[in-house]
């Protein structure tokens, strides 16, 4: 069976003060002249009718899987049985709007990781919602029913009996008499008109009854087969899991973009300028010269902007050698003299190193432009299964997260990841960024990183 997604909740747009549930309905000084009290009995009655035949199926189901299970093929039949509450609750969802136009609950089932039968039956059945919805077709079928139809006898069917005995006198009993909900004789036209009256008298109290029947039925459903704070839960957690998924994503986007254009279009920057460099050796002087010692700037600015780009989407220093030598790297090339004290365990996972390093990069990059800052220090370590960073300076503080720093979507990034990032920068400093995301690392051996412990760089970038 393919898998769908979980159906949202449904809202009903009315005006303001329109009347969405029976409830509000009886509160009304005209719900009797309103179309909800017809609505309350074909809510109890399409009740009473999916009861009836939800207890036979299950009945069959129950005892065709039982004597059939032996061989097998009752083994189907029996998982139908598990099942049968989806469809039930689903229906039992869309009868709501009979006593409640204002929302239709949400379907409370998650949507299996993959296509197939196989892994929807795995996933309905090891979710809680499957097996309460079961319990409460089971609840329909045994005792909801009965109750539904107890409430549409008494509320309707009695005072409409009594009411209609001036009609069964004049009809059945050929003017002279007639039986009374077939207990009592009636046998004169006055004591029949007189039980008439009391009849409409009860329809119009029955019209209320079968009101407050129909919606505490409706409550009960809406209790018994909407989403639980559990299944709640359980998106949300699988929210937060697609959130990573992306960010993985986004960051595996990120390093082919970079490998491309270096491996591409830098490659042929490179030798381009390294073609226009030898031209000009073989030109003599002269304004063909001049036009390819031009040519030769422009490719050379434009491989310097190009190689600028590539660090910026991913720099190939923190795909080759981590964390600690990216930071490294930025702090060497930061107009702010910066010390680096980083202690690390080996490489960490891809997602964290991206996101600590834009981080750092970022907080470097406002230490230049904005802090007046002399000097600053990036500092960090893992501990308690922690990655923790540290970016301080000496300038004259006042930062603020928001203040068109390009903090804020870092700090999305790193919520993403299950971390925080703090900062603290009173009036006249020191500024103080602070990083901690949770993360195991993928390899043990021991990093320790300076400004002068720096990889060696091919010429191309």
């Amino acid at each position: 069976m393919p898998s769908t997604p979980p159906t949202p909740p449904l809202v009903t747009r009315t005006p303001a003060g329109a009347v969405v549930t029976v409830w509000q309905a009886m509160a009304g000084a005209r719900y009797l002249l309103s179309p909800w009290p017809w609505r309350s009995v074909a809510y109890l009655l399409s009740g009473v009718l999916l009861g009836v035949t939800l207890l036979v199926g299950l009945a069959l189901l129950a005892v065709l899987g039982g004597m059939l299970a032996l061989v097998v093929v009752g083994l189907p039949l029996l998982v139908g049985l598990v099942l049968a509450g989806i469809p039930v609750a689903r229906l039992e969802r869309r009868r709501l709007r009979l006593v409640d136009a204002g929302t239709d609950p949400a379907d409370p089932h998650r949507t299996p990781g993959a296509e197939g039968l196989r892994p929807w039956l795995t996933t309905r059945l090891r979710e809680g919602a499957t097996w309460r919805e079961l319990g409460y077709a089971l609840l329909l079928a045994g005792l909801l029913w009965p109750v539904d139809a107890l409430v549409v006898t008494v509320g309707l069917l009695f005072p409409a009996g009594l009411a209609a005995t001036p009609l069964l006198m004049a009809t059945v009993g050929d003017g002279r008499e007639t039986k009374v909900l077939k207990q009592w004789t009636v046998t004169t036209w006055p004591a029949a008109f007189a039980v008439a009256v009391l009849g409409l008298a009860l329809l119009c109290a029955g019209a209320y009854l079968l009101g407050v029947g129909a919606g505490a039925r409706g409550a009960l459903t809406r209790l018994l087969i909407a989403s639980r704070e559990g299944e709640l839960g359980e998106r949300l957690v699988e929210l937060t899991r697609s959130r990573v998924r992306l960010v993985d994503a986004f960051e595996a986007e990120r390093r082919r973009i970079e490998r491309d254009l270096h491996d591409g279009a830098q490659q042929r920057l490179v030798a381009l300028t390294m073609t226009l460099g030898l031209a000009r050796l073989d030109v003599p002087p002269g304004p063909l010269a001049e036009q390819l010692t031009k040519a030769h700037q422009e490719a050379d600015a434009a491989l310097a902007e190009l190689r600028e780009l590539i660090r910026g989407i991913h720099p190939k220093v923190l795909t080759d050698y981590g964390l600690a030598a990216a930071v490294a790297d930025a702090a060497d090339r930061c107009a702010v003299p910066v010390d680096v004290a980083l202690e690390l365990p080996g490489r960490l996972p891809d997602a964290v190193e991206a996101a600590a390093y834009f981080v750092v990069g970022e907080a470097l990059t406002n230490v230049s432009r904005h802090s007046g800052a002399s000097r600053a220090t990036v500092t960090g370590e893992h501990r308690d299964g922690r990655l923790v960073l540290r970016v301080s300076d000496d300038g004259r503080g006042g930062a603020r997260a928001g203040a068109g720093s390009g903090l804020t979507g870092l700090a999305d990034r790193v919520s993403v990841l299950d971390g925080r990032l703090s900062l603290a920068s009173p009036a006249g400093g020191p500024t103080v960024l602070r990083v901690e995301i949770p993360c195991r690392p993928r390899s043990v051996a021991p990093v320790t990183s300076a400004p002068s412990a720096l990889p060696s760089r091919d010429p191309s970038g």
